[in-house]
């Protein structure tokens, strides 16, 4: 017994050698680059022609022709939108055509459309705003896979003595419209459900869970951050009163969101200071990335149907790739039900950023579904809300295509994934415990 805890002691040493040694690795290319040295990343990756960049659910490159449309409002029409003369002017009609622009494409009214900062907080106003508004109502219903954004803001309003429910989801990560009526009652002033899982891609059904929410006199919203450019969105036509979205997911620039707030909606001001956006968001508007916004915007819908079908294609090819290759894995998410890019996989006997990590070297960028980025070691709470063993959580990767991804990327990746993964269960304890148990592997 103790020869056997010995050998395992001196496999975890050796995981943890191995780990230390990648991570050092990565750090010294990452301070090359930064210093500005070529050829960074051609000097640790093994075999691959150029770096393949698989996390576009992350963020995304700028389209060209949006950063063209954007360059002319930094060094040119640089005035101040709110200013009355002329330098503003030009400014303030940049900023309310983008604003037409954008309620066009999502088949609203231009006055129920608000530029933010982001994603983030476009869902802190939405959830924070309605709370503090509705003093007549003080319960608040979100889902328990939701992005943090609305995780902290949920935790917040529990904070300030209202009640805070989290639905259950099912093992695809849906949440069900059953679970939404169990939960519900007339104290419930908002629901709060994305429209597609960040980490898994599953689609929500918005639409029926905005119908029960509206039966109980409750208002809905909608994080679509990870929706919009990928599916056609409609507020109206999903009926929810409140709509989050960014522009840095669909091409365009940092630093721009938007919240849809449906004509007749009592919110509260979030940011206080000014009287841009209408009396309701103060701070001086950053038009030129308001322009970008709205031009990346009507890129990526203009292209809907081609860009994803191209790339759900390749996403079916990494799929099959890895789960005829690889051993214990286990796809993550709806089968049919979820965003053409997201490949979410949890490999057993190894942890995900561990294979993460190998992958860069190999000069592939994806992402773990766990917290460790961040500086904690926890599990991804949108696995285990699906009841995902702790073992898979902590095995977790995810692969999110975009429209520049190539057919020789994904055959590339999957030749990777399958090395790496033979690389690091041979010094697994998990899986080297399993062999020795009898089990083949």
């Amino acid at each position: 017994m103790r020869d056997k805890d010995s050998n395992k002691t001196k496999v975890t040493d050796k995981i943890a050698k191995t780990v230390t040694k990648v991570a050092k690795q990565t750090a010294t290319a990452t301070q090359k680059a930064a210093s500005g040295t070529k050829n960074t990343i051609k000097s640790v990756v093994n075999g691959a022609k150029k770096p393949i960049y698989l996390d576009y659910s992350a963020s995304t490159p700028v389209d060209k022709a949006v950063l063209d449309e954007m360059i002319p409002y930094f060094c040119e029409n640089f005035g101040n939108a709110n200013s009355m003369h002329s330098f503003g002017q030009t400014g303030g009609v940049a900023l309310e055509n983008s604003r037409k622009q954008v309620a066009q494409l999502f088949g609203v009214g231009s006055n129920e459309i608000y530029f933010t900062s982001g994603g983030t907080e476009s869902d802190n106003w939405a959830i924070k705003g309605i709370m503090g508004a509705r003093k007549d109502r003080t319960k608040l219903i979100t889902s328990s896979v939701e992005h943090a954004a609305i995780m902290s803001s949920a935790e917040q309003v529990a904070k300030s003595g209202k009640e805070v429910v989290y639905l259950p989801v099912d093992e695809d990560g849906l949440v069900l419209p059953e679970y939404l009526q169990n939960a519900i009652d007339d104290n419930t002033a908002l629901v709060s459900v994305m429209l597609a899982n960040n980490e898994v891609g599953t689609i929500q059904p918005v639409a029926k869970l905005a119908e029960i929410a509206h039966k109980h006199g409750a208002y809905f919203h909608t994080d679509a951050v990870q929706a919009v450019g990928s599916m056609r969105v409609y507020p109206r036509e999903l009926g929810v009163d409140l709509m989050s979205a960014s522009g840095h997911k669909i091409y365009g620039p940092k630093g721009i969101g938007m919240l849809y707030v449906k004509n007749g909606v009592k919110i509260d001001r979030f940011m206080i200071g000014g009287h841009q956006e209408r009396s309701m968001r103060g701070g001086t508007t950053n038009v030129p990335v308001v322009v970008g916004f709205a031009k990346a915007l009507e890129i990526a819908l203009r292209d809907l149907d081609k860009n994803t079908k191209q790339i759900a294609e390749l996403r079916d090819m990494l799929v099959d790739g890895i789960m005829s290759q690889v051993p214990y894995v286990h796809y993550n998410g709806h089968k049919t039900l979820r965003l053409p890019q997201n490949a979410s996989f949890s490999f057993d006997y190894i942890e995900g950023e561990a294979i993460l990590m190998l992958l860069d070297l190999k000069g592939i960028a994806c992402s773990s579904g766990s917290a460790c980025s961040s500086g904690s070691l926890s599990p991804s709470h949108v696995l285990l809300a699906m009841n995902k063993p702790i073992e898979q959580a902590h095995g977790s990767l995810r692969f999110s295509l975009g429209k520049h991804t190539t057919k020789q990327d994904i055959e590339y990746t999957i030749q990777s994934v399958v090395d790496t993964c033979k690389e690091l269960r041979k010094i697994s304890p998990l899986f080297l415990d399993m062999g020795s148990n009898g089990t083949e592997i």
